[in-house]
């Protein structure tokens, strides 16, 4: 599973801004503005040795009431999930007494706690500003950093792999979820736990017509037709202005990290609801693990046709990115549409993991570059070289040529659409790696044999006349 680690700290010391950084997004409000950030935002990070989950708080405050006081309690929720925590201070603030009582409380619970000084920059004497730092105790000495330039963030990194508990081995994840591990995600009460119980053919998973029955992800190994599958109920994802109970908080994460285990994941939308904001922003964090995808649109048996043909129109709107995926209509409790949803997971894991040589890649490569070549670039034209294999579940395709960090998004798509169509990839997004070799002699000097030195001198004295 991913590890988790949580930004606290009081308001307005730079939690979100290091967040972006973080996962390369802007999923967070940034603002100068104390106690912008009320809920809780989840974030992958994939940087350095290993991937792991960041959680964005709300900014802690001493005797909150109303509104802060539900930031504070996703604060403290937030810490009991989280295996590293990062306590952020403000460098140029200085030292308060929130602080130390911000982390008095954070050593009470026993959790790994590195203290963060954020706003380093343009501190002309940062060391002698970080010095009063270190009166609160905590493991090793405060790190600088300033979260909107970057500065000091690979030594942050490398402080928290070193807390970050050892990962789990492939073996352990194989006897634990053996076959192809298929995650069900989706909204709370869409018929999750549902699917689960029609396919294994049992009530073996608790339902009930209300949001937030499953709490936890459950991993339920079974076979069908001499194949091992292992099916991943979550808990259902709500908006987190609507997560009340600490209890649910879990969720989020336990969901996250099935996506990250799963070969294939099944995003179950109501489709008597039709595509919310929050199927879209859930689908993206699917789309960023880059499993494979099966869109299962249920209670579609109960629908009109023109609701029907609405709730397509949404797919292609609200969901432009998901072009790729496969979409099921089914029926969750009457059992429509469930008996060929194997058969598709079946499909996509194969076209997902299956192994190309780098001849055939390059032959796709250039039979697409023939029929639409790459664009120019500053009067010279981008030359992609060949391609190979860089891995599976994304399916990875490295392209080695020169001027490859040009390459448009346009083009990529192009390229992209070629592969899938070529090596029928079913379900499952393509990762494009493009690396642009060194040219040998750029550093070195030409040196001149005696003929063209004898050459040089001539041509010099005519230059001297």
């Amino acid at each position: 599973m991913l590890p988790v680690v949580a930004l606290v700290g009081r308001p307005n010391v730079g939690k979100s801004t290091l967040f972006n950084f973080l996962t390369l997004t802007r999923n967070a409000l940034v603002a100068d503005f104390p106690g912008l950030t009320r809920d809780r935002q989840y974030g992958q990070v994939r940087r350095g040795e290993r991937p792991f989950l960041v959680v964005d708080t709300g900014g802690i405050i001493e005797q909150a009431e109303g509104l802060e006081d539900q930031a504070m309690r996703q604060v403290w929720a937030a810490l009991d999930e989280a295996d590293v925590i990062l306590f952020m201070v403000d460098a140029r603030a200085g030292l308060s007494s929130a602080d130390e009582s911000i982390a008095s409380k954070l050593r009470k619970t026993g959790k790994p706690v590195l203290l963060v000084a954020n706003k380093i920059d343009g501190l002309t004497k940062a060391e002698s500003n970080l010095a009063e730092f270190y009166r609160m105790g905590l493991i090793g000495q405060p790190i600088g950093i300033a979260s909107s330039h970057g500065t000091g963030i690979p030594e942050l990194l490398e402080q928290v792999y070193a807390l970050l508990p050892p990962p789990e081995t492939e073996a352990e994840e194989d006897e634990t979820a053996p076959g192809i591990r298929v995650a069900i995600i989706g909204r709370p009460n869409v018929g999750k736990s549902t699917l689960v119980n029609r396919l294994l053919g049992e009530e073996r998973v608790v339902v009930f017509d209300q949001p937030g029955t499953t709490r936890d992800s459950i991993f339920i190994p079974f076979e069908r037709d001499g194949r091992q599958y292992t099916l991943i109920d979550t808990a259902g994802i709500r908006r987190r202005s609507r997560v009340e109970e600490a209890i649910e908080k879990f969720s989020i994460i336990k969901a996250m990290q099935a996506m990250e285990k799963a070969h294939v994941v099944i995003y179950m939308i109501d489709a008597s609801e039709g595509i919310t904001d929050q199927d879209a922003n859930l689908l993206g964090q699917v789309v960023e693990t880059g499993r494979g995808l099966i869109i299962g649109l249920n209670k579609w048996d109960g629908l009109t046709p023109v609701h029907r043909e609405s709730v397509k129109r949404q797919i292609d709107v609200k969901l432009p990115f998901l072009d790729f995926a496969s979409k099921h209509n089914l029926s969750a409790l009457h059992g429509t549409g469930v008996g060929k949803l194997l058969e598709q997971v079946d499909r996509i894991y194969r076209s997902a993991g299956q192994t190309v040589t780098p001849n055939k890649l390059t032959e796709i490569m250039e039979r697409a570059v023939d029929t639409h070549q790459p664009p120019l670039v500053k009067g010279r034209r981008i030359r992609l070289k060949y391609a190979h294999q860089g891995g599976h579940n994304p399916p990875t395709i490295i392209i080695h040529g020169n001027q490859t960090e040009n390459v448009p998004p346009s083009y990529k798509r192009y390229l992209i659409a070629a592969f899938r169509k070529a090596l029928n990839i079913e379900g499952s997004p393509i990762k494009l790696e493009f690396k642009t070799g060194d040219n040998p002699y750029k550093d070195k000097k030409n040196e001149l044999n005696p003929r063209q030195l004898a050459k040089r001198k001539r041509m010099m004295r005519h230059v001297k006349k």
